[in-house]
């Protein structure tokens, strides 16, 4: 038996929205009360937080997917440097998780980064 290991070859994000971490932290909590109140959960890589949104599984993302390149919708993302697992501020909590073990996730922060409006 033969196992392969075929990484992703590109990633394509068709739309960045970037916030303020605080305007965005306040938008999630107030979503978060509305709709029942679970704690949500963002991803954070390297002095970014950040949320992608996928787009359906359909045939023609199968395809993509199959020749190595993934497809995001978009992703929303604020600079937020210092990690911290759980944010608790005015009655709202937030997660983090720190993905940074993963080198797609790495690449991109770097990348979003450079695309800031708001990084140093």
């Amino acid at each position: 038996m033969d196992i392969s290991v075929d990484p992703w070859t590109k990633l394509i994000i068709h739309e960045l929205i970037e916030y303020k971490f605080d305007d965005w932290f306040k938008q999630i909590a107030f979503s978060s009360r509305t709709s029942g109140g679970a704690i949500p959960t963002m991803q954070w890589a390297d002095g970014v937080a950040f949320s992608p949104v996928n787009f359906p599984t359909t045939n023609v993302v199968m395809e993509e997917q199959l020749k190595g390149i993934l497809h995001w919708s978009s992703v929303s993302f604020a600079i937020k440097e210092k990690f911290e697992k759980q944010i608790v501020r005015e009655n709202a909590t937030i997660n983090l998780v720190d993905v940074s073990v993963n080198e797609i996730f790495r690449k991109l922060a770097i990348e979003l980064k450079k695309q800031s409006k708001y990084s140093n």
